[in-house]
């Protein structure tokens, strides 16, 4: 895997992270697989829709089906008949979000209970490294402690030094060929200990760097505020990955303080409820408005939903619980992020990121606008 910087406007960058499964142009919105499938989507599709990466979850397959099942069949590419770059989280965010599975957490690793049979399973980083190693995705994450934003400092710093301290461990762990590893910084928003962990994770040498423990609950404007000071004291030459954004205005925010990769379950999850993401806003179709609204989701949008359906069909799919209308739901919202990243890319490669952002804003702040008039 290499990393090249192309443009850099400010602080954002626009380049191309090469692995031995294709080329990923960041910034790059990865969707996400969890259980090695981006829910209602084919394979095909996503690569149609423009989606150069996706990722795994390790906690999910270890238990279902099984990661060694997994392996035994030819990893998760040849598993999930996806030919692109994969990236697997750690599953520490899954054990710690769900900490009342958690029985023990130590300086060795997490003990907690499984939450498809409740039986008792133990995670640490050298059991990281190798079910990520049977999986063979091209980008590999470290185990790390994700506590929630209000988590005292006390158990920040704990948290902070487990991170780095498996995060060496790991590093020696033995890997797929030619899987790289990234490694993850935590701190909350707590500005020494975050700092304290960029230390300890920078100098190990990971071939890439993840902000964790953000997005987890903390104020929206605090959260932005410690990524635009934190990103760029990570090493400039390696690629950037924030975890957990998925609405439009949050991408736009990390781009321009210079994150390269990011991930949400959003685009998918509102798919499957019946909200659409469009440039007036966030459109539930579930609302009696919208019965004989013979528009499409989005004019500009070349999805399937928006180039043959009208919003009043679409309702009518998702009132009656069809599932055609969660899928075009789930393939119009990941396009409509995936264009909002493009966009962002051309738009630092032309120096004007700073515009089309301000643009984006504008547009989507007169769509909330009118949406709460009405």
């Amino acid at each position: 895997m290499s990393f090249e910087i192309v443009t850099r406007d400010g602080n954002a960058r626009a380049g191309v992270l090469r692995t031995e499964h294709g080329d990923v142009p960041t910034p790059a919105f990865m969707p996400v697989g969890t259980k090695a499938t981006v829910k209602g989507l084919h394979p095909d599709r996503l690569h149609e829709l423009g989606a150069a990466i996706v990722l795994g979850n390790t906690y999910h397959l270890f238990f279902r089906p099984g990661v060694d099942l997994i392996h035994e069949l030819g990893g998760l590419h040849r598993f999930m008949g996806w030919d692109g770059p994969i990236l697997t989280d750690s599953g520490g965010f899954q054990v710690f979000s769900l900490r009342h599975t958690v029985t023990a957490a130590d300086d060795d690793g997490v003990t907690f209970r499984s939450v498809y049979d409740g039986n008792l399973a133990r995670f640490t980083p050298e059991l990281a490294a190798d079910v990520q190693r049977k999986l063979g995705s091209d980008i590999a994450m470290c185990l790390d402690v994700c506590p929630p934003a209000d988590v005292s400092r006390a158990d920040l710093a704990v948290a902070v030094a487990r991170t780095s301290a498996w995060a060496r461990r790991q590093l020696e762990a033995p890997r797929a060929e030619g899987q790289r590893l990234f490694g993850i910084v935590q701190g909350g928003v707590d500005g020494e200990l975050r700092r304290r962990s960029i230390d300890a994770i920078a100098a190990l040498g990971f071939d890439g760097h993840a902000l964790g423990g953000l997005s987890v609950g903390e104020n929206r404007d605090l959260m932005v505020e410690t990524i635009a000071w934190s990103a760029p004291l990570l090493p400039d030459e390696r690629p950037r990955y924030f975890m957990g954004i998925g609405d439009p205005l949050g991408i736009l925010d990390v781009i321009e303080h210079g994150i390269d990769m990011f991930d949400c379950v959003l685009p998918t999850r509102l798919g499957r409820t019946g909200t659409a993401l469009t440039w007036d806003g966030r459109l539930n179709l579930k609302n009696a408005r919208f019965a004989r609204d013979e528009r499409p989701l989005d004019e500009d949008c070349p999805c399937a939903a928006c180039e043959r359906f009208s919003r009043a069909y679409l309702r009518h799919l998702v009132t009656q619980q069809e599932l055609l209308g969660l899928v075009l739901l789930s393939e119009h919202n990941v396009r409509f992020l995936l264009d909002v990243t493009a966009g962002a890319r051309a738009a630092i490669k032309r120096g004007k990121l700073a515009a089309f952002k301000a643009a984006a804003v504008e547009r989507l702040g007169d769509a909330a606008a009118a949406a709460e008039a009405s």
